[in-house]
């Protein structure tokens, strides 16, 4: 289910309104007016009208939600007519239902077949069947504008079933079949977006997203939808903080924006212009600091500061404080101990260490081939004598 009912648990909520949304295959939705006042739940197959026949579909939101949702989605009924819920599905409608359904891939196999023979430009990615199977909706994907007049006629004398076309994007494509994103969660796409808004690389500037491909592609080979989702709080954090495009002078030279990182408030310049050469991080304030001092034709001796009171120029490391050879000491023990284990003798100038003087000496291991080896060299001796004899 890619909506969720908040109000399913107030009475009023169901009663003061007859909407009811309704889902079908993939991400397509409708809306209906429940006219007969059936009880209707989230999770209820329904039989809704539809131009020609009925279309099977699930209930996915009732009363007063449902009528928030096909607000923010601007649904508006096809000629002006609002369709009604006719029932709740009768098993005669799931067993036609199930068989339209099972006649879908098939379709779609031979539709693509019939396009390829036309010549035409297009990829029929999904096919959909109506409950009733008098009708049945081609998906396609295609770069430009495609006439399939001829293309209609052809699939109509195969299927005779009504044929509705429907254009469909990259994006939708991707919803269609699903999968799962680097954030390791289910597409967006698939799971809960129906509205799909064009993204451009400077949603991704704003967030100082690096520029690669293979970072801002999503699975469907356009730019990810999540880099609209934060663009608007990272648009209003870059106010509280300098200008890109303002040049830090100092007296060792002119320092440029690099890279800010947004959550800590530091920023990042660079004595070259969208290059990292000499890269110094420092704070907001500090930045704000030497701007001020910049406009009363001041310059600081360097950009990043040891005073009290300011923030380090460089980001802290977890790992700062520790020693690179804190383990040594115990390396050392540990080898001498395979070197006592292996039979080796100790070093002349290395005096034996207290610790190991009290310790047993810890027995050989010895493999089963290497005893068979050892027995077989002490047999050999014996063998020879015999043979003298």
């Amino acid at each position: 289910m890619s909506t969720y009912d908040w109000l399913s648990d107030i009475p009023e909520s169901l009663q003061s309104s007859d909407l009811v949304e309704v889902q079908f295959k993939n991400t397509r939705k409708g809306y209906y007016i429940n006219s007969e006042k059936i009880d209707l739940y989230k999770g209820d197959i329904v039989a809704v009208g539809s131009v020609i026949g009925h279309d099977i579909g699930e209930v996915t939101l009732t009363g007063k939600m449902a009528e928030l949702a096909m607000k923010s989605h601007r649904y508006h009924p096809d000629k002006g007519e609002w369709m009604h819920v006719y029932r709740v599905a009768k098993p005669s409608d799931l067993e036609r239902w199930e068989e339209a359904k099972k006649r879908e891939e098939p379709t779609m196999i031979q539709a693509r077949q019939i396009a390829a023979n036309l010549g035409l430009d297009m990829k029929i990615g999904d096919v959909e069947y109506q409950g009733d199977g008098n009708k049945a909706i081609f998906y396609y994907i295609a770069d430009g504008r495609v006439d399939f007049r001829q293309l209609i006629r052809v699939l109509a004398d195969t299927f005779h079933v009504r044929i509705e076309m429907k254009q469909i994007g990259a994006r939708q494509e991707a919803g269609r079949i699903g999968g799962i994103g680097p954030c390791g969660q289910e597409l967006c796409c698939s799971r809960w977006m129906t509205n799909f808004s064009s993204v451009s690389t400077s949603a991704a500037r704003v967030q100082d997203v690096t520029m690669n491909p293979q970072k801002l592609t999503g699975m469907c080979g356009k730019i990810k939808c999540c880099m609209n989702f934060e663009v608007n709080a990272y648009a209003e954090a870059q106010r509280s903080l300098p200008d890109r495009e303002v040049v830090l002078e100092t007296q060792s030279g002119s320092y440029y924006h690099f890279k800010t990182d947004h959550f800590q408030r530091q920023i990042t310049y660079s004595t070259v212009r969208n290059a990292p050469v000499h890269l110094v991080t420092i704070s907001a304030e500090r930045a704000f600091e030497v701007i001020a001092q910049n406009k009363k034709g001041e310059r600081p001796e360097q950009l990043e500061v040891t005073k009290e009171g300011h923030d380090s120029a460089h980001s802290r490391d977890i790992l700062a404080g520790n020693s690179l050879t804190r383990f040594d000491n115990g390396r050392r023990g540990k080898r001498s101990g395979d070197r006592a284990r292996r039979g080796e003798p100790r070093r002349r100038d290395t005096a034996p260490s207290e610790r190991t003087e009290g310790r047993p000496q810890v027995r050989q291991f010895r493999s089963p081939r290497t005893r068979r080896e050892e027995t077989k060299a002490e047999a050999t001796p014996t063998e020879e004598k015999q043979d003298g004899k």
